[in-house]
């Protein structure tokens, strides 16, 4: 009977998440079955991640920033880049600046929940412990994804500065995803400080689904359609 209750709460933020961010988008809608698809994906590189990590961690100080930046956010987000990159970003359903950011969310919510589920299980999470994860690395997640698809519809949309932006659109997402996790590594002195940074995180995705949602290529024929 305990297993169900924690594998409801350990999926239930980013099926939350997910949907938020699949329903900001104003214009065009992307296909489900595409979205579930790179949710499913992002649950499939836990695997690869974990054996990487598992085999390049021994003796590696878990405080170091070569740890949080390096074998934490620089594998996970490399791999989730590298999926969105070579699997949607020339994909036709890949038609205005917002879709950079549901698919994105969408991998890395796949992650996060298939990450989250593991660690809910093997550590016999209670309800608050989840709670915490829920508010702080699956949101943490959805932040990075946020930013990493952001830069992506930048990228595609942008002729002149499309190659800095895909340097971005990577590198952002480390930044941020390292930066959490070595406060989180330090929690002893520096815990307080990953709430402000949450709250910047939320702050800014939310700022930039506005700005990608206002690039959109539908929203001047949705707006004449409305005139006419």
């Amino acid at each position: 009977m305990y297993i169900i209750p924690v594998l409801v709460a350990a999926v239930a933020p980013g099926a939350a998440l997910l949907s938020y961010f699949y329903l900001k988008d104003r214009y065009q809608t992307e296909p489900i079955r595409t979205v579930v698809v790179m949710f499913l994906l992002g649950a499939f590189l836990v695997l690869p991640i974990m054996a990487l990590q598992g085999a390049l961690v021994p003796g590696v100080n878990p405080e170091s920033l070569w740890f949080s930046f390096g074998l934490s956010a620089g594998l996970e987000e490399f791999f989730k880049w590298f999926v969105i990159y070579f699997l949607i970003y020339k994909h036709a359903v890949f038609d205005e600046p917002y879709d950079g950011i549901v698919y994105a969310v969408a991998v890395s919510l796949g992650f996060a929940t298939v990450e989250n589920i593991f660690y809910a299980i093997l550590h016999y999470s209670d309800f608050s412990t989840l709670l915490y994860r829920a508010f702080l690395p699956v949101s943490g997640h959805a932040m990075f994804g946020v930013t990493m698809g952001y830069y992506l519809g930048k990228a595609k949309f942008h002729d002149k500065l499309q190659s800095f932006y895909i340097g971005l659109s990577l590198l952002a997402p480390i930044f941020y995803h390292g930066t959490f996790d070595f406060i989180l590594a330090k929690a002893k002195v520096w815990l307080w400080l990953a709430i402000p940074l949450m709250a910047f995180l939320w702050i800014r995705s939310l700022t930039n689904v506005n700005r990608a949602n206002a690039r959109s290529p539908f929203r001047t024929m949705q707006e004449e359609e409305v005139k006419i």
